[in-house]
């Protein structure tokens, strides 16, 4: 019996490097979209590249996507592919929806173009709830998007519920809380935390400067999200699902944890940049995953200690052998 065929866009990213991993561990063979002329580096995935298979495409461009889908035979399809930085979305909205909206239709037709009976996963994401009516949030939680990226991401969630119900495509959706690990860019809160206290520890910076330290989110760990998203394309039915530990954290406690684990003073080194308070901020995101562990059994395994630990950990490692 041959083995199951897994087409991941964004395949360069954390994500998609994480979900690489666990798919090739489950026997599968693993395809991966990556740009046409890519800017993007390939480090997350230099350790797969002769175990996965790139294929050059584009959600911004139909016949690349089709192309890409002839080639790969994909049986299920993980679109992570997005302009995925909310901060940069201020920066290029119209990019953004593109991308992150606009481009989630284009892959859509094309999987019911070339592989209909393929399954589809669509990574929404928390953002989409915004400035929230609940806490915490469901799968029934009306969204109130505070991003061009949260409003984008609405339209892609949005457009999979209609192909999966006006066209009969097994598309789910997982609506999944931040996320983080070693592999995350070094634009996202968390990473930049850690890189800094593990750069402040080695001598390479003395300062970091954060926006607002009193935002909370609901975060957990990369590698065990990409299994929920596996999860889903398991089922017999198709659904969407909250991913999330359940739990928030402030970015003044992950501050806390990464500078303990590199033992600094937070006071000596960080510093409060206005200008990096978000245009609208979205405050209380916390998620209820109820759903996702009673039909999937799925559970969160790393909690957000370990996990920001580990960062530290990882970017103290990574800058120590740079330097040598």
């Amino acid at each position: 019996m041959s083995s199951r065929r897994a087409l991941i866009t964004g395949i360069t990213g954390q994500d998609g490097s994480y979900l690489a991993e666990f798919l090739l561990e489950q026997g599968y063979e693993v395809h991966g979209m990556v740009r046409r002329a890519s800017t993007e580096k390939f480090d997350r995935i230099d350790h797969l590249r002769d175990r996965v298979m790139l294929h050059q495409g584009d959600l911004l461009d139909q016949r690349s996507l089709v192309d890409t889908l002839r080639a790969s035979r994909p049986d299920e399809v993980y679109n992570l592919a997005a302009m995925s930085f909310v901060a940069t979305s201020w920066i290029q909205p119209t990019l953004t929806a593109e991308f992150t909206g606009t481009g989630v239709t284009r892959l859509l037709e094309a999987v019911r173009e070339v592989c209909p009976e393929a399954r589809f996963y669509q990574a929404s994401s928390s953002e989409m709830f915004g400035k929230v009516l609940e806490v915490p949030q469901t799968e029934a939680t009306p969204f109130y998007p505070r991003s061009p990226y949260g409003v984008a991401k609405v339209y892609g969630h949005f457009i999979t519920i209609n192909y999966r119900e006006s066209y009969g495509l097994h598309a789910s959706s997982g609506i999944l809380f931040n996320h983080e690990s070693p592999r995350r860019g070094l634009e996202f809160v968390t990473r930049k935390i850690t890189w800094h206290a593990a750069a402040i520890k080695l001598g390479l910076r003395n300062e970091l400067s954060l926006g607002n330290l009193e935002a909370k989110r609901d975060w957990g760990f990369a590698g065990d999200y990409v299994k929920a998203m596996w999860l889903m394309l398991s089922q017999d039915e198709p659904a969407d699902y909250v991913i999330a530990t359940g739990e928030t954290h402030s970015v003044r406690e992950c501050l806390e944890v990464a500078f303990d684990q590199a033992g600094l003073s937070i006071d000596d080194h960080v510093r409060l940049d206005s200008s990096l308070i978000r245009p609208a901020e979205v405050e209380h995101l916390v998620g209820d995953s109820g759903k996702a562990r009673k039909r999937l059994g799925w559970e969160p395994a790393v909690g957000f200690e370990e996990l920001i630990r580990m960062m530290v950990d990882a970017d103290y490692r990574l800058l120590r052998d740079a330097r040598r």
